[in-house]
């Protein structure tokens, strides 16, 4: 009964059902069958806390099944289905990411690679998006401190270092040029040269991986101020 619902679409009260009669069938020839269908409501019901677990009970109790490849691909798309938006906590992003890795390993022949491949991408970037939105928030609140600023700077240069091939690469050179910049201009006598070179260096890193940058504009003024500022901090030196 509880298989002719979930063949008429009606997953609901499948799982109810499966939910009673699973137990009965553990160690027991259609209790593969059973356990798959089990799992599989879940997911149609989008009930993907439990559509996770229940797949992952699936993968365990019966590793040489027909079903192990879709099971798992169900099983990290569970997860998947589970990561909150970027501004959220990236615990369940971070579950979801090992569970699809896992898969790509194990199954790279597989007919749900490419959609596990695109899932893991998509997750990366989310969890990319989350760093470098706290790196510009630092960035914002350095305005007015500038122990802020240089943590602002920190985190854009770790950043840049962990995600070398990140579709936010580009907005994290450039807002250390803006982050380095405001921190060079408001030094103290002693730091200003060293940060004002360090911030002009910013700027060539954006230009050398970015010649063609939509920051163009805006990082060639800042270059501008900061190459007026050296030259005026140079011939102020020179005069003493």
């Amino acid at each position: 009964m509880a298989e002719k619902l979930y063949n008429e679409g009606d997953y609901k009260r499948a799982v109810r059902l499966f939910e009673q009669i699973a137990p009965k069938y553990v160690g027991k020839p259609q209790g593969e069958r059973v356990m798959f269908f089990f799992a599989d409501s879940y997911f149609k019901n989008k009930d993907y806390y439990l559509a996770g677990y229940q797949f992952e009970r699936f993968v365990k109790s019966y590793p040489r099944s027909d079903k192990i490849q879709e099971a798992s691909f169900l099983g990290a798309k569970s997860y998947y289905m589970l990561s909150p938006r970027y501004s959220l906590d990236q615990s369940e992003t971070d579950k979801a990411l090992a569970k699809l890795q896992t898969f790509i390993n194990n199954y790279s022949e597989s007919e749900y690679f490419e959609e596990a491949n695109t899932m893991a991408k998509e997750l990366t970037a989310k969890k990319e998006k989350k760093q470098i939105e706290i790196a510009k928030q630092f960035n914002k609140l350095g305005e007015f401190n500038l122990p802020v600023l240089v943590s602002a700077i920190t985190a854009f240069d770790n950043f840049i270092t962990d995600n070398p091939g990140s579709i936010y690469r580009e907005e994290a050179l450039y807002y250390r040029i803006e982050a380095s910049t405001l921190l060079a201009l408001n030094s103290t006598e002693d730091k200003k040269k060293e940060r004002l070179e360090d911030a002009l260096s910013s700027y060539k890193n954006l230009m050398r991986y970015f010649p063609e940058t939509q920051f163009k504009k805006e990082a060639d003024k800042l270059a501008e101020t900061v190459r007026e500022e050296l030259s005026a901090y140079q011939n102020t030196t020179l005069s003493k």
